[in-house]
């Protein structure tokens, strides 16, 4: 009976134990904190200078053991692994440099939500866009980004940090295959075009948005990397360029005129497939293979017996090179744009 009371009595003492230590394992990380934050002798962990902020924000400060009194970003050591954590870099920033002095939230004391930091780039952030901008243009000024004043998306409000991660050691922007997901969070009608059959290899990431689009600002239409549409288009597709002897007037204006750079469901990202595409402009009527109404109802060719054009589906079977030609031996108005 002793022995069995004994037993019971320690078992007892082993179970008070085993549900005090949670708490214990608890309190433990934000007791390290507290003392850490409080230490005036903790030392710089990546940046110069950031001792007053990692003295909190450690490599503790991950999502599992988040502390939800603080609210910690988690992972803020990983800006180590990029090049703003690149320290023999005279250029690289400190913590104050993005997110402002914050006196009072690193002098904050106690267990309560501390103040909120000068500049903060968290996703339900209330810093306006124009300041969290500011903590980059200091730096990232010139270049891709010499228009960023007038852009689309400065006058949208839209934050660096809405596209970019800097804590992270992968930004996904900077990723081709990656890139596009960041881009269709705003522009859903783009994801929609891109998977469509016909599109360019976007998502196989062989082509990224920032091809043919700089977000940070341009002189040209939708934020494209040349001054126009044809220009930007021939950067890839140069034997579209021309000059030619025969200039298809669409093609010299605008590519967009008959294609859709982001997908269609035509061949060739047409915006429709052949001859609807090329009857928005060219009259069928008199065309050399047009189908007339003869008087008893039949149908039949105006000329030779040919099959119509429109019936047979391919103005490019005749007018191989719409995008222009050098003929000399056909240079009349039916014989353009023929090899």
């Amino acid at each position: 009976m002793q022995i069995a009371r004994h037993v019971l009595a320690f078992c007892a003492v082993i179970g008070t134990l085993a549900a005090a230590t949670p708490l214990l394992a608890a309190d433990a990380p934000k007791a390290a904190k507290a003392n850490l934050a409080a230490d005036p002798n903790a030392k710089d962990l990546i940046l110069k200078g950031d001792a007053k902020c990692t003295g909190c924000h450690d490599e503790a400060d991950e999502p599992s053991g988040m502390s939800t009194m603080l609210e910690l970003n988690p992972g803020v050591l990983a800006i180590g692994k990029t090049k703003h954590g690149t320290t023999a870099d005279k250029r690289t920033p400190t913590c104050t440099d993005c997110h402002g002095e914050s006196e009072k939230h690193v002098k904050h004391k106690g267990s309560d939500k501390p103040p909120k930091v000068d500049r903060s780039f968290r996703k339900n952030t209330t810093t306006p866009a124009e300041a969290r901008n500011g903590a980059c243009l200091t730096c990232h000024q010139g270049g891709k980004r010499m228009q960023w004043g007038g852009s689309q998306h400065a006058s949208g409000e839209v934050g660096c940090n809405s596209c970019h991660q800097v804590h992270s050691k992968k930004d996904k922007v900077r990723d081709k295959l990656a890139q596009a997901e960041v881009c269709y969070t705003c522009h859903k009608e783009q994801r929609a075009q891109v998977s469509r059959p016909s599109h360019h290899p976007i998502p196989e990431g062989k082509v990224a948005c920032s091809d043919c689009h700089n977000s940070h600002g341009s002189t040209g239409p939708k934020l494209l990397v040349k001054d126009s549409v044809n220009q930007t288009c021939y950067e890839c597709h140069m034997e579209k360029r021309g000059p030619f002897l025969h200039n298809h007037q669409p093609v010299t204006e605008d590519c967009s005129i008959c294609h859709n750079p982001h997908g269609t469901t035509a061949a060739s990202l047409l915006k429709q497939r052949q001859p609807l595409l090329c009857q928005n402009c060219h009259n069928v009527n008199g065309h050399r293979t047009q189908f007339v109404q003869q008087a008893g109802g039949r149908p039949a060719v105006a000329n030779s017996g040919s099959v119509s054009a429109s019936m047979a589906g391919g103005c490019l079977n005749c007018h191989t090179n719409i995008h222009g030609s050098n003929s000399t031996t056909a240079s009349g108005t039916g014989g353009r744009f023929r090899q």
